[in-house]
């Protein structure tokens, strides 16, 4: 992990139209290049708006957001080169093939000609799905779609990768190979924002990890560190001890 401060957000709130309460109230992000870190919370938390305000999705009613040196609140446009989202929803066209969809958007993010066709081999090569560029998405299982979108999301080489449930539904072994990709981008120097519903996953990867609950951070940290500060053992424990074991549908 590098000392460098690649996004700063600071008090972002949103609000949705109808709920009482915010979605997302007073949130604070420092992160460095380099960084995994896990973004937890029960459903209804606030995670899914929060990666999608970061990402500049969805613009927040107050706040600010600095990445990389850009107002990703004012000029989303001149920071999104260097942002990739991978989403809980696939971002896949089900009638196109793999190719095809790579090659969308690809050249939505401004890659064209023979580098976006390297770009398009060496992902597919990654997520071991070569084999099958030429087949339509609907023609894929859970697991491979999965990795489908995870390739999608990392064609243009971003600095920070968001990644919003990318294990979702999927066999043993596609979720450890999303996970091994994971940890091999890591290493190359790829920043990420990673949510789940699976501790175990957070606990493997991540360094550092943020427990939001109603909108709010309940707690944030390395994570042997507020694992010991509220006397866990691992994550599934210390996540119930902070939001409690009601059910939330």
């Amino acid at each position: 992990m590098s000392d460098q401060l690649l996004l700063n957000a600071q008090a972002l709130t949103k609000r949705y139209a109808g709920m009482a309460q915010p979605a997302v109230k007073s949130f604070d992000l420092e992160l460095h290049r380099g960084e995994f870190v896990g973004l937890l919370g029960p459903n209804g938390a606030g995670k899914t708006t929060t990666i999608s305000m970061l990402s500049t999705l969805i613009r927040p009613d107050s706040g600010q957001i600095t990445i990389d040196g850009h107002d990703a609140v004012t000029s989303p446009q001149g920071i999104r080169h260097s942002l990739g989202v991978v989403p809980q929803d696939l971002a896949l066209y089900s009638t196109l093939t793999l190719r095809e969809n790579l090659t969308f958007w690809g050249r939505l993010y401004g890659v064209h000609g023979a580098p976006l066709k390297q770009r398009i081999q060496e992902c597919s090569e990654f997520v071991a799905l070569t084999d099958v560029l030429d087949r339509t998405i609907d023609t894929f299982s859970g697991g491979m779609k999965r990795r489908a979108n995870l390739a999608a999301g990392i064609l243009h080489q971003p600095d920070l990768l968001f990644l919003d449930e990318p294990t979702v539904g999927i066999d043993a072994q596609s979720r450890h190979q999303i996970l091994s990709n994971l940890r091999q981008l890591n290493r190359n120097g790829m920043t990420m924002v990673y949510t789940t519903h699976y501790m175990e996953e957070v606990q493997q990867l991540c360094s550092r990890v943020i427990i939001v609950d109603a909108g709010e951070v309940v707690t944030q940290g390395e994570v042997a560190s507020i694992l010991t500060d509220h006397e866990c053992s691992h994550l599934e424990e210390l996540f119930l001890k902070l939001t409690g074991n009601q059910l939330r549908d």
